[in-house]
């Protein structure tokens, strides 16, 4: 078993998708074979209003983490 992500196409009244070179050599496939499919629509996450409501982050100077280093 393995895992990608891709990308949904348009082919002709359908859509699909195609499945990477790398896993079709990992999993030794070939044409006319029987594969089972799980279908999760991902998420798209832009990161807008993530930080909603959080203060804002504060720039930390050198000197003040010089033990650190």
């Amino acid at each position: 078993m393995c895992h990608a992500t891709v990308e949904l196409k348009k082919w002709g009244n359908s859509l699909g998708i195609i499945i990477p070179k790398d896993k079709v050599e990992e999993l030794g496939l070939s044409e006319h074979d029987i594969i089972d499919l799980d279908i999760v629509k991902k998420e798209m996450v832009t990161g807008f209003g993530i930080a909603e409501g959080k203060t804002p982050y504060k720039r930390e100077h050198a000197a003040e983490h010089e033990d650190l280093w």
